[in-house]
């Protein structure tokens, strides 16, 4: 059986932001169902250990968000959650005495400057998580190709966690940096998300879609990555087929051999930049 070193679930496809460098989803605006959710966490629990909680949208949103955790608990699979920060204050105590959560990444890209009061509970939370728990987590810096937005932010963390020079001196200079035990922060340029209209076009290289990962969109339609977030790439329904139907598809294992032969057949992945990544 194919193992999967993490597993995309997106349990709602609304987001409480609007975001430049993230595009709306053409979708239908959908929260799962919990019982949607929970027939596709026990269809994937055999694939991986790990999941993510998005595609689209804002996962704190979820109104069964404490039911979902408790069910990845009680099934022994932890989350790895992505999230804007905007809800953290208000999700906080679910947060922290949840055991499934392994990692909580922050997209600091989108926060603005100015905005104080998400940053502070930002970083309230991430001292109470990193004193009486042991998840990570990691401060997300995706857009260093947009100068000097960060600034301000990166001084107010160095002030709230008493970061030296040095250190502080790594943070703008190194892409990834151990602030503290269990406490990163991240940065990469931002990128663009796929799309057929896009005009890169490259029929040679790999990715680590259908090998390290795939995704799930609300509606259950399986997708090769985390970035199809139109469900252009249609595998199947996870919810009316079983998932190892789906990887067996003859549509899955073009995907799949392609890759392996550095090849790209799906036109939608020849459009993806964020492949380049692995250069």
């Amino acid at each position: 059986m194919r193992r999967f070193k993490k597993i995309y679930i997106e349990i709602t496809n609304i987001c409480n932001l609007s975001c430049p460098f993230c595009p709306p989803t053409n979708r239908k605006k959908e929260i799962m169902k919990y019982d949607d959710f929970k027939t596709i966490l026990h269809k994937i629990k055999p694939y991986t250990d790990y999941i993510y909680l998005h595609v689209k949208g804002e996962p704190l949103l979820h109104p069964d968000f404490d039911k979902i955790l408790s069910l990845c608990g009680q099934l022994n699979i932890k989350i790895n959650l992505v999230t804007n920060g905007r809800l953290i204050k208000k999700q906080q105590a679910l947060l922290l005495s949840s055991k499934s959560i392994r990692q909580i990444n922050f997209s600091m890209h989108s926060i603005n400057n100015e905005d104080l009061a998400t940053i502070s509970d930002i970083i309230n939370f991430t001292k109470v998580a990193l004193s009486k728990t042991n998840t990570i987590i990691s401060y997300r810096f995706w857009n260093q190709n947009v100068i000097n937005i960060n600034d301000n932010i990166f001084s107010i963390i160095r002030k709230s966690f008493n970061i030296d020079e040095r250190l502080y001196n790594d943070i703008q200079y190194k892409q990834s940096i151990k602030i503290l035990s269990n406490f990163y922060i991240n940065k990469d340029d931002q990128f663009e998300w796929p799309a057929l209209t896009n005009n890169k076009s490259d029929s040679q290289g790999f990715c680590y879609g259908l090998k390290d990962q795939l995704a799930i969109l609300v509606d259950g339609t399986v997708v090769p990555c985390c970035l199809d977030s139109e469900g252009i790439v249609n595998l199947g329904n996870i919810l009316k087929e079983d998932l190892e139907l789906i990887l067996n598809k003859d549509r899955t294992k073009k995907i799949i051999a392609g890759f392996r032969n550095n090849k790209i057949v799906e036109e939608l992945c020849q459009k993806c930049s964020y492949r380049d990544r692995f250069k």
